[in-house]
């Protein structure tokens, strides 16, 4: 189970240790703070990011743009970013627009419109149509984890994490080997979303994840799960033998 992981492009000390400060108290991981282009550019391959936060300008250069326009180009490794600056030069803006932020703040910050646009950058990045919420809990799923809001945390779950899912009227709960999840979608939807391949229907409330599969016991319509799990097999899924080899 991991936080958001935020990499921070500042050569402000005071500003970098501020945004840090403010990041953490919010239950982000910063993974690092690149005052300089080559910082920045070693950090990005080095660290597993979700997200940066980009100061235009580095050492009175707009190298905040230079690095916006490397991360853009990397196939298939590109990040989404938000600008925040001290610049009010149109033309600076006009450029840096055309690498596509998510979105582009002016400082000094206020807390909540920052963290208010890191949610809605990574909803939008990693999977605006796949984003599900009520008055509690934000949920984004895209093909490789599930980012969830609880309180104050925005987590991020790896889909392969989880054992399986159950269903209660509206609510799924989706059970990983640490920690469980509310979020408020139907089984049928979010088995839309899942991989079929990996993820298998065994009941109308469950959904397990096959890989997490240790016994399977048709007599009594029972899936023995990892970490002592187990979920409920009815007769209509039971064909879930035939997605594995076995042994006779």
């Amino acid at each position: 189970m991991n936080h958001i992981n935020i990499l921070i492009v500042e050569d402000t000390p005071e500003e970098s240790e501020l945004l840090n400060s403010v990041l953490i108290e919010n239950d982000f991981n910063v993974v690092g703070i690149a005052p300089t282009f080559k910082e920045a550019i070693e950090l990005f391959y080095d660290k597993d990011i979700d997200i940066a936060i980009i100061d235009i300008f580095l050492d009175g250069r707009p190298d905040g743009i230079a690095f916006a326009e490397t991360i853009n180009a990397v196939s298939n490794a590109a990040k989404p970013f938000i600008f925040l600056t001290s610049s009010t030069d149109r033309r600076i803006f006009e450029r840096a627009k055309l690498t596509h932020p998510f979105s582009y703040l002016i400082k000094p910050f206020n807390e909540l419109e920052l963290l208010y646009t890191i949610e809605t950058a990574l909803e939008r990045f990693y999977g605006q149509e796949d984003a599900f919420q009520d008055e509690e809990e934000n949920t984004i799923i895209s093909t490789e984890h599930l980012f969830i809001k609880k309180g104050k945390s925005l987590k991020k779950v790896h889909i392969d994490e989880i054992i399986y899912i159950e269903v209660e009227e509206k609510y799924c709960n989706i059970i990983t080997e640490k920690e469980k999840f509310v979020i408020l979608i139907s089984l049928v939807k979010i088995l839309e979303l899942l991989d079929e391949t990996k993820f298998y229907r065994t009941h109308r409330n469950f959904i397990v994840n096959l890989q997490k599969v240790e016994e399977i016991v048709p007599a009594d319509n029972l899936i023995l799960l990892t970490g002592n799990h187990k979920a409920t097999l009815s007769g209509t899924y039971k064909d879930i033998i035939n997605k594995f080899r076995t042994i006779k």
